[in-house]
């Protein structure tokens, strides 16, 4: 009997690990569809509560989603074409830039061999090419514009999803067993989204000011491209931030000299350092429950499955993930392992807890 239940354990193992790759495959498979599905979904998370507020105030539910995605568009469109230009503009100065570089690496040869230090033209070249950087921007960005061209699904996907929104919880609550629980576990998932995004959001775009600000003072090129990309790769936890300083300091450097390439990298230490790591942990409180190795590693996972987009969305994605698990007692300890504390007390747990007191 003890020999048949460790065959029935090792079993269920083995089919949920073949389920999670089928699932990692199918998503790798489908990123096409699903990115504008996601994209849509924390659009509409995000404008829910503008939207509910709105039907609080009198306003037809068809008005305030219409007033809501005309804003949308107007801002996507803006943002596509504002990155077709710099785009173009970019590429056409990347001749300038090769000719600045040379000169700087013809002078540092130089310098390098009187002091004795052998070198060649060519090996600095390959090490230190601005295309390579410049080229990087421009994926990710040509990716960023590649999204915004679906913006018909998107906003159709958000349209549904926004006139939905308010009779969901009424279905849920008819289709479950135990629906106090259930919707309890639900409203924890959109508050905690909507807590980190806004946050987020909120910081990135200060982020992106600050740098765009900065950067026009200093004169260096395309000032407000590199702030719009501080602001994209903010939301990119760990490393999002450094990525953002690379081409702008680069072309600092290539621009304007040294002196101004290391004024630029002590803007973004300087931004990054103090609110991204002082002043916006305060705001977010514990509000993520995710361990930092987790967050890096997500980033890296939907990364992956998802590319950029997926990269973007990696921590709000995973606190779907966690909170899903948290709901069920066989999968919870995978929970607190992903959470950012060892003693157990997952968010399920807490709302549960407070809802009860709530009651009594």
């Amino acid at each position: 009997m003890d020999d048949l239940g460790k065959f029935s354990k090792l079993a269920r193992f083995l089919i949920t690990a073949a389920s999670f790759v089928i699932l990692v495959a199918g998503m790798r498979a489908s990123s096409s569809l699903l990115v504008p599905f996601l994209l849509s979904a924390f659009i509409a998370i995000i404008c829910s509560p503008l939207l509910f507020w709105m039907q609080r105030r009198g306003l037809p539910k068809a008005v305030a989603v219409l007033s809501i995605l005309i804003s949308i568009m107007a801002v996507g469109l803006l943002l596509a074409a504002f990155i077709a230009r710099s785009l173009d503009g970019l590429t056409s100065a990347l001749p300038l830039y090769q000719e600045r570089l040379a000169d700087m690496t013809a002078a540092l040869v130089g310098w390098l061999q009187g002091l004795g230090v052998d070198v060649s033209d060519q090996l600095l070249t390959d090490y230190f090419n601005p295309q390579k950087a410049m080229r990087m921007v421009a994926n990710m960005l040509t990716g960023l514009q590649g999204v915004l061209t679906n913006v018909f699904l998107i906003l159709l996907t958000v349209i549904f999803i926004m006139l939905e929104a308010s009779s969901f919880p009424k279905k849920l609550y008819a289709a479950l067993s135990h629906p106090e629980e259930s919707l309890a576990s639900f409203d924890q998932l959109i508050d905690r989204v909507n807590r980190y995004l806004a946050i987020k959001t909120l910081f990135s775009a200060l982020t992106g000011v600050v740098i765009w600000l900065w950067l026009s003072i200093l004169g260096v090129d395309f000032a407000f491209l590199w702030g719009l990309l501080a602001f994209l790769l903010n939301y990119v936890p760990n490393i999002g931030s450094i990525i953002a300083a690379i081409p702008a300091v680069f072309l600092a450097l290539l621009q304007l000299g040294t002196g101004s390439a290391l004024l630029t990298g002590l803007a973004y230490l300087v931004v990054n350092t103090v609110l991204g790591s002082l002043i916006e942990p305060r705001f977010m409180g514990r509000g993520l429950g995710l361990s930092t190795l987790v967050v890096f590693l997500s980033l890296v996972f939907w990364g992956w499955i998802l590319g950029p987009v997926g990269m973007l969305l990696s921590v709000p994605l995973t606190m779907i993930v966690q909170i899903a698990l948290e709901s069920n007692e066989d999968t919870r300890w995978i929970a607190v392992i992903l959470g950012s504390t060892p003693s157990g007390d997952t968010g399920a747990k807490k709302v549960n807890t407070e809802n009860e007191e709530t009651k009594e």
